[in-house]
């Protein structure tokens, strides 16, 4: 139980610390380091998907877990994009008035946390406990961005550097409540961890080819975005091998 709280609030905080850098930075960030940086985290969450989650899926379950367990997963991934508006926080230049557009992106954010932290909590519950602790490590190396880029946009938004890191960590918070959802729910039910673990595979996989890695090629950068995703997934695999 400590194990799972502790993996998920260092999971979830990571937006925080992702979000800290805006309380000292001096310029701008450039639109090169912004999608390098999110095709590194692709790179790291296809490999907890390919040699994490799959196979804890088909090694707990079978090939029917894991097929109904993934497509689970991008249909709730999917659900949420149809019925949330997505903002893209990479290329906004202007937009809505603060109150409206600030606020549907925090909750957008916020939201879209959910499968996330449902990954963490399920991969704690598995057999492997070495699962849990990289499915945490991935899905934090994907929050710190994320934080950074919420907390820029609301910057942008005339809001202050304190207010934008402390709104932009709460997004995160979400994760800690439904990765202990997740482990409770598996823990208790046990025929549920194929399909957790193939869900959260499925939630993982979406996020990487419907958001991290347009948004990494949103502004030229593809070929500098495809080496960092391959140095990404080398480096989830090396982890994974140690």
């Amino acid at each position: 139980m400590s194990e799972v709280l502790i993996g998920s609030i260092l999971s979830a905080m990571s937006t925080g610390a992702g979000a800290l850098v805006i309380l000292f930075l001096k310029g701008a960030i450039s639109h090169r380091f912004r999608d390098s940086l999110l095709a590194f985290t692709a790179g790291i969450m296809m490999a907890a998907s390919l040699q994490g989650l799959i196979p804890g899926s088909l090694e707990s379950g079978g090939y029917i877990q894991l097929v109904i367990g993934v497509l689970l997963g991008v249909l709730t991934l999917t659900v949420l994009e149809k019925n949330i508006p997505h903002m893209d926080l990479e290329h906004t230049k202007s937009g809505i008035e603060f109150d409206e557009k600030a606020l549907l992106i925090i909750a957008a954010i916020t939201l879209h946390n959910i499968p996330e932290g449902l990954s963490v909590g399920v991969s704690y519950a598995s057999d492997n406990a070495d699962t849990g602790n990289l499915i945490a490590f991935a899905i934090g190396l994907q929050n710190a961005p994320e934080g950074l880029l919420v907390a820029l946009f609301l910057i942008n938004q005339e809001i202050s550097r304190i207010k934008a890191f402390t709104l932009a960590t709460l997004t995160g918070t979400i994760e800690i409540v439904t990765s202990l959802l997740g482990y409770y729910l598996t823990s208790y039910i046990g025929f549920l961890v194929p399909y957790g673990l193939a869900f959260a595979a499925g939630a993982m996989l979406f996020i990487i080819y419907k958001e991290l890695i347009p948004e990494s090629h949103g502004d030229g950068n593809e070929r500098s975005s495809t080496y960092s995703f391959i140095i990404g997934l080398l480096f989830m695999i090396l982890l994974l091998e140690m």
